[in-house]
């Protein structure tokens, strides 16, 4: 009985592709190309530059599937992959103005609260302008954690899959991240105050 497309693991379809079905690559492929281009807006922006850089994603895991082992998480993988790409390009990119950050700073810092949408809206532009200078004093391996746990929402085992290292360092890298985040952000608030 075969398992219907819709039902497969990644795990499954990955296992397949090694046995030389290589159409359910195509399953992955649609199952990751938009969370991938999700993934990839968080460090850069230019929809074309990122789209090469994912099907660069794909022919790498392609390339490289006989060497995943199947009793371990395709998600986990493929995004070490894709993390890997998307950091190098940001790297060739330093101070490239097609970089992009765009994250909700509300989780990380109080602020006042206002009744007037007028005020909440021009708050949150300011917010974001001060977000993005933060983020963009954050050393990279800082930057990625808060990219990973914040917009993608991923479980400190998978980051620590995805950046290779222990679970307890995914924690430690969070805390400083934030901690860095505050004292980056509460000099820029007194000065807009």
């Amino acid at each position: 009985m075969e398992i219907q497309q819709t039902e497969m693991t990644d795990e499954q379809a990955v296992a397949l592709v090694q046995g030389g079905d290589k159409e359910k690559f195509g399953i992955l492929m649609a199952r990751y190309e938009k969370k991938l281009f999700r993934y990839g807006k968080r460090f850069l922006s230019g929809k074309e530059h990122i789209e090469d850089i994912i099907q660069d994603v794909f022919m790498s895991t392609y390339k490289n599937i006989r060497s995943f082992d199947p009793s371990l998480k395709f998600s986990s993988w493929i995004y070490r992959i894709a993390h890997n790409a998307f950091v190098n390009a940001l790297k060739k990119g330093s101070r490239n103005p097609l970089l992009v950050f765009d994250f909700d700073f509300d989780t990380l810092i109080s602020h006042p609260v206002h009744e007037d949408p007028a005020i909440v809206e021009r708050e949150q532009k300011e917010l974001k302008k001060m977000m993005d200078q933060c983020l963009d004093q954050l050393s990279p391996k800082y930057k990625e954690v808060i990219i990973l746990h914040y917009y993608e929402e991923l479980s400190y085992k998978e980051m620590g899959d995805i950046l290779e290292i222990p679970i307890g360092t995914v924690g430690i890298r969070i805390k400083r991240a934030k901690d860095a985040l505050r004292k980056i952000y509460e000099p820029l608030q007194k000065r807009h105050e």
